[in-house]
């Protein structure tokens, strides 16, 4: 998995480590994996991103409806890190609510592993369930050892390459304002505020993607700025984003609210930070697409602005902004 991590295509690094999985240790007819929230006050258990081997594309929107009285799922966030099973087998008919036992019939969902680890700094918890339908044996008690096992590895590999995409520091900011995208809009990660800010601006939003409205506003060149209000009719408060390229993928972030006034365009700030995490100006310049002269253009006006004249002072007024 470790020469996987490195190699795979970030935006397929979670699915091709899944099937490895299946192909190598644990045998499975489905799986489905992402992030999810517990409940909070009236707010119900949500997922807010996912992937899925063998599943329908509406797998997650419809859990998400069913999601308050799922009581497999609710165990599994009150258990972080460890491996439960469930089988049709040993079950009542009459033990779930039937629209959860119509859910699992319809998706064959007939023997459940699953586990949630916490995902620091994020606001969300990652999970990773594999299924078995009717007529498959149950998982056994090998198999949930080798899954214990292998799910944390994952996220710490997967954790990884968040942190050498990620265009700010990791120690500039939560990872709960923060969400990183492919091209095409599909998200690979995004933290609890950037969801929520999501959820708000675009209701019906049901994560994995970028809203269509969002994608069709996105400015032509990076780094730039989006106001969400006005886009996806949301009310309140307005909510801008600061969107950065991360090679062929792009960072999306949402200032802390106790943050300060930014003094940086989105360009210098961008260019500041990458040099602040240890880039070269040439791996700066072919992350932003940019020259390595104008890399250095914009170093220079990050370090005139912040008032700072080497990179342990650049390192600190980052982290303090």
């Amino acid at each position: 998995m470790a020469g996987l991590s490195r190699t795979a295509p970030p935006q397929r690094l979670l699915l091709q480590c899944l099937e490895l999985l299946r192909s190598t240790l644990v045998d499975f007819d489905t799986a489905w994996w992402g992030e999810v929230s517990a409940s909070q006050g009236d707010a119900p258990p949500r997922n807010w991103l996912h992937g899925s081997i063998g599943l329908a594309r509406t797998f997650a929107a419809e859990w998400n409806a069913l999601a308050v009285v799922d009581p497999f799922a609710r165990q599994s966030m009150d258990c972080l890190g460890e491996v439960l099973r469930s089988s049709g087998d040993d079950m009542p008919q009459d033990a779930d609510p039937p629209e959860l036992l119509q859910f699992c019939k319809r998706h064959d969902l007939y023997h459940c592993m699953a586990i949630t680890v916490a995902m620091p700094r994020s606001g969300l918890m990652f999970f990773a369930c594999l299924y078995r339908g009717p007529g498959r044996e149950d998982f056994t008690d090998t198999e949930a050892a080798l899954f214990g096992e292998f799910v944390p590895h994952l996220l710490g590999h997967w954790q990884y390459r968040l942190e050498q995409l990620q265009t700010a520091p990791a120690q500039n900011g939560p990872w709960d304002g923060y969400a990183l995208a492919a091209a095409d809009g599909s998200l690979l990660f995004v933290g609890l505020r950037v969801g929520q800010a999501l959820a708000a601006a675009f209701p019906g939003w049901s994560g994995t993607c970028l809203p269509p409205a969002m994608l069709a506003a996105l400015p032509a060149t990076l780094p730039a700025s989006l106001q969400l209000a006005g886009i996806g009719g949301m009310g309140g408060k307005a909510c801008r984003l600061r969107l950065s390229a991360c090679g062929p993928l792009m960072s999306i972030s949402l200032p802390s609210p106790h943050a300060g006034p930014q003094p940086l365009a989105p360009r210098e700030l961008s260019t500041a930070t990458l040099y602040a995490h240890g880039r070269s100006y040439k791996e700066i310049a072919s992350s932003l697409g940019l020259s390595p002269a104008t890399v250095r253009t914009y170093l220079r006006s990050a370090y005139t602005q912040l008032g700072v004249k080497n990179k342990v002072e650049l390192i600190a007024a980052l982290h303090l902004q």
